[in-house]
C-alpha cells in the first residue's frame, strides 16, 4: 500500500475523502489521508500558492506521495484565472521548498474546476434522495447541467458558482453538512464519467497505488 497524504481547502473536502475516495482508491493499493490545510487545530480555508506549496513539502516527510483538493473558485488572491496553469505555480512552489522530501512525480496538485459543488452536478437526482426534500429539484439542477459540456464547466459568471446554483434550487443546502453526503450518493464512478479533470485526478491516485 502507498500512502497518499491530501491536503484540502476544508471539513467538506475533508468528508469527502473519508467517505468516498478513501474506499475507491484503496481497492488500487492507495490509502489516502486528507489533512486540512493550515496548523493544527484550523478550520481550513485561505488557500493561498505558498501555503499549499508549505503544507504539501511538510507532508512530504509523512507520506509516500502528496497532492491536494481546493477549489478554483475560492483560491484566494488566484495568481491566474487558468487552472492548469495555477496547478503548475503550486507545484512549482512546492519543488522550491528547502525542506520538500519527495520527487516530483509523487507530488502533484489538484485544483477543482470551479468548486467542489461542480462533481455532485454528476447526478443531480442524488439531491433528493439525500436531503428527503417533497419538491424535486431534480429539474431545476438538470436544466444547469444540460446547458454545460461537462459539470467542471458549470461557473459562467462570479455570481453562478454551482454552489450557489444548487442553494438557488435546494435553500436548505449546506455545504459542510450535506456536500460529501449528496458526494457519497452521488458516487466516485459517476464523478469519473461525467468531470474529466476529476477522473484524471482520480486515476494518478490509482496509478500511485499500482506502481507500488
Amino acid at each position: 500500500m502507498i500512502r497518499v497524504g491530501i491536503v484540502v481547502e476544508g471539513r467538506t473536502e475533508l468528508e469527502f475523502v473519508h467517505q468516498s475516495l478513501a474506499s475507491h482508491v484503496v481497492e488500487y493499493g492507495a490509502l489516502v489521508t486528507p489533512v486540512l490545510i493550515g496548523r493544527r487545530g484550523h478550520a481550513g480555508g485561505n488557500v493561498t500558492v505558498e501555503r499549499l506549496a508549505s503544507d504539501m513539502a511538510a507532508f512530504s516527510y509523512k507520506f509516500d506521495a502528496v497532492t491536494t483538493l481546493v477549489d478554483f473558485y475560492g483560491f484566494h488572491c488566484r495568481p491566474t484565472d487558468d487552472v492548469e496553469d495555477l496547478e503548475r505555480q503550486i507545484n512549482n512552489a512546492y519543488y522550491r521548498m528547502p525542506h520538500a522530501a519527495l520527487p516530483d512525480d509523487r507530488v502533484f496538485s489538484y485544483v477543482q474546476r470551479h468548486e467542489f459543488e461542480a462533481l455532485l452536478f454528476s447526478d443531480v437526482s442524488a439531491f433528493a434522495r439525500v436531503l428527503g426534500i417533497q419538491r424535486n429539484p431534480n429539474a431545476a439542477l438538470a436544466g444547469v447541467r444540460a446547458q454545460f459540456a461537462n459539470p467542471e464547466d458549470i461557473n459562467d459568471s462570479p455570481d453562478a458558482a454551482p454552489s450557489k446554483r444548487i442553494v438557488h434550487a435546494i435553500p436548505r443546502y449546506r455545504k459542510v453538512v450535506d456536500g460529501a453526503r449528496v458526494a457519497a450518493e452521488v458516487g466516485i464512478e459517476a464523478m469519473r464519467r461525467e468531470c474529466p479533470r476529476f477522473a484524471a485526478w482520480l486515476t494518478r491516485i490509482e496509478s500511485l497505488g499500482s506502481d507500488s
